[in-house]
């Protein structure tokens, strides 16, 4: 299975805001919207991600001072991206690999979705689910 299965499935919604909200307005969008992450914008175009961990470290780092500084200075700016074509193989590897738990997806350049780890998760359950199904009745046959 690839990214464009999983963004069929849950949509192609992709929580953004400018770098230039505070750490504490993005840690309540995510609080909000009941997600982990966070794509920022500057000037419209894509310019990194910041989740709860970046939040954590943030404050661990910073305490109060964190709060109240803009969220570019704690973003990943270097985005690990994958594209709807990608496999959940590679999405896994990818993920397991760089420690990530949420991929923005790109297609032709452009912003398409996100993927966390979850997603990933849910749909290999399904296809290995399938595929003992399969058995099941190849079996019985």
């Amino acid at each position: 299975m690839d990214v464009r299965t999983i963004l069929k499935r849950k949509g192609t919604d992709v929580a953004t805001a400018s770098s230039d909200l505070s750490v504490v307005e993005i840690a309540r969008l995510l609080r909000e919207k009941g997600i982990g992450t966070i794509v920022l914008l500057e000037d419209g175009e894509l310019a990194g991600i910041i989740s709860e961990r970046d939040i954590v470290r943030a404050m661990a780092d910073a305490a109060d001072a964190a709060a109240s500084r803009p969220a570019r200075d704690y973003m990943t700016r270097k985005m690990l991206t994958c594209s709807p074509d990608d496999s959940t193989d590679t999405l896994m590897a990818i993920m397991t690999r760089e420690h990530v738990r949420h991929l923005p997806v790109l297609e032709e350049g452009r912003l398409a979705g996100i993927v966390s780890i979850g997603d990933v998760v849910k749909q290999r359950i399904e296809e290995i689910l399938f595929e003992a199904e399969q058995m099941r009745q190849y079996i019985n046959s």
